[in-house]
């Protein structure tokens, strides 16, 4: 029996995604140092040599950081801590509202600038954040937000750069229902996914059924733990089954980045180094996911 394109074209679509390779690449977040520079009452522009020295030692030779770190005061710091201590930076983070129109325009503006100079760097993403209200937002501020990730991602992609949409725990409320929304009425080739494991778990949601509605445009991860609830102050096993995840990911052969991205919170019992903390998530990373 002879097979039409299109018939080969469907079953070419069908085929199970593990026939792609599994080739993850892992990477650190410096959210956690700012942090730990608000507590030391730093500036990060005091603060940021140390940190990237310590996520060298830790073995990290790829680091996610804020848009903070790309203002123009401090970019070309940035720039220069990153070659010394030969440092990749695959992607920069940010957000800001996109569910007015005023709001987004200045928002995607602000990120374009951020991404331009990260992408000198050489960044590759810019994970992002849309801003939650208080307030549910309606279906008319969604259907903006949508529109105006739709702009922002074809916009990156325009300067070779892919927008991946990250989330807390306000987009998961009502089934979900912000975070498959703007997925829905956005185009596949423009919004990507970045999905933070640890937020889905707060938010009230399955984490392996939000990861496996991702697959198709899942990027990153972000990779944090809690223990009864609380952070703790290194990755390691906890309340998400992080074993479960990699084994998903190695079934859809995933090829994007995996970021330890730790965080503090009240509660959590830090007994160690910052250092120390990142390097023992590193070995945990790479034993559960590499």
């Amino acid at each position: 029996m002879t097979c039409t394109r299109r018939q080969w074209l469907a079953s070419a679509a069908a085929l199970p995604l593990a026939a792609k390779p599994y080739r993850p690449l892992l990477a650190v977040q410096l959210y956690v140092f700012q942090q730990q520079f608000n507590r030391e009452k730093k500036t990060i522009a005091e603060g940021m040599e140390e940190a990237f020295a310590a996520v060298a030692r830790a073995g990290y030779r790829r680091v996610e950081m804020t848009s903070a770190f790309w203002t123009p005061e401090l970019r070309g710091r940035t720039r220069a801590l990153l070659e010394r201590h030969r440092l990749e930076i695959p992607i920069v983070y940010d957000g800001g509202p996109m569910h007015t129109p005023e709001g987004a325009a200045k928002t995607i503006a602000e990120t374009l600038t951020y991404a331009a100079a990260a992408r000198e760097a050489g960044a590759q993403a810019v994970s992002f954040n849309a801003s939650p209200t208080k307030a549910r937002k309606s279906d008319e501020e969604l259907a903006v937000q949508a529109k105006s990730l739709d702009e922002l991602g074809g916009r990156l992609r325009e300067r070779g750069m892919e927008l991946l949409i990250h989330q807390h725990a306000p987009e998961l409320r009502e089934n979900a229902r912000e975070w498959r929304y703007q997925f829905r009425h956005s185009d596949p080739a423009r919004v990507k996914i970045c999905l933070d494991i640890d937020w889905v778990k707060r938010g009230g949601q399955d984490v392996m059924t939000l990861l496996r509605e991702s697959a198709p445009r899942l990027r990153a991860a972000h990779l944090r733990n809690a223990r009864d609830g609380v952070w703790m102050e290194e990755l390691g096993d906890g309340d998400v089954d992080y074993r479960a995840v990699a084994g998903y990911l190695r079934e859809i052969g995933f090829e994007g980045w995996l970021t330890v991205e730790l965080a503090y919170e009240q509660g959590t019992r830090i007994t160690r180094s910052l250092e120390e903390n990142l390097r023992r998530s590193r070995e945990y990373a790479e034993k559960i996911f590499l």
